[in-house]
């Protein structure tokens, strides 16, 4: 795993980075894809842009949702463990508890005007309108 977290890390050095985040923590934030922490299908439609994220054992009030820039979404949430009175006993304990974040890099600029999130089944779907490009202007001349 280490191996493999040291290629991605090599490999997003040459990404462009947030105007928010420096490259380091954008590649410590997008790691758990690697780890399964937090997995992400992201569609690209006509007029909008929709994420899916995977998010078993996470209640909807503890899911919060940030566009950082027009193109980076932030998805953060508490997996809340249950209270357990010995650890003893597990022959295997995979699952992990706490906190997690992701910035999921959008394919074009979106806005939050008009975006709409829905949480069903521990699956969050988030839809994001894209960004009105101008197409150029014309230029008088005189």
């Amino acid at each position: 795993m280490s191996e493999m977290e040291n290629q991605f890390s090599s490999l997003m050095e040459g990404i462009e980075t947030t105007p928010l985040l420096p490259a380091k923590e954008l590649r410590e934030r997008m790691l758990p894809a690697l780890r399964g922490d937090l997995r992400v299908d992201v569609r690209e439609h006509d007029d909008e842009v929709v994420v899916v994220a995977d998010l078993p054992g996470v209640e909807k009030d503890d899911v919060s949702l940030q566009l950082m820039d027009p193109r980076t979404l932030q998805i953060s949430c508490e997996r809340r463990a249950e209270q357990e009175e010995k650890a003893e006993g597990y022959y295997m304990r995979e699952r992990r508890f706490g906190s997690m974040d992701r910035l999921i890099r959008l394919p074009v600029d979106v806005t939050e005007s008009g975006g709409s999130a829905s949480f069903k089944n521990g699956v969050l779907e988030v839809r994001l309108k894209k960004s009105v490009e101008e197409k150029g202007r014309t230029i008088p001349i005189e």
